[in-house]
């Protein structure tokens, strides 16, 4: 895992959750461990990682991805067993 990745784990995991998260940088730690993303209608995909599915919506028009989705995806890393030290 490069820097700017485990930047991006460490901001997942931070509580108050960060709001100033590009949702792109969220996908790419998503397939650095192994998930596989599906492209769904619109803005839906939805992502598998360890067996763990979970559908989110790609934030638009902005990049930056909303608190709620954030803690989605806090949610979605600990239920796949990942976790930040």
């Amino acid at each position: 895992m490069n820097n700017k990745q485990k930047k991006i784990l460490e901001a997942i995991f931070e509580i108050p959750t960060c709001a100033n998260i590009k949702w792109k940088d969220v996908e790419t730690l998503f397939l650095h461990l192994g998930a596989k993303i599906t492209e769904g209608r619109g803005s839906r995909v939805r992502i598998v990682l360890k067996g763990t599915p979970a559908n989110f919506h790609r934030p638009h028009p902005k990049r930056e991805a909303t608190k709620g989705a954030i803690e989605a995806a806090r949610r979605f890393l600990m239920e796949a067993g990942v976790y930040h030290d």
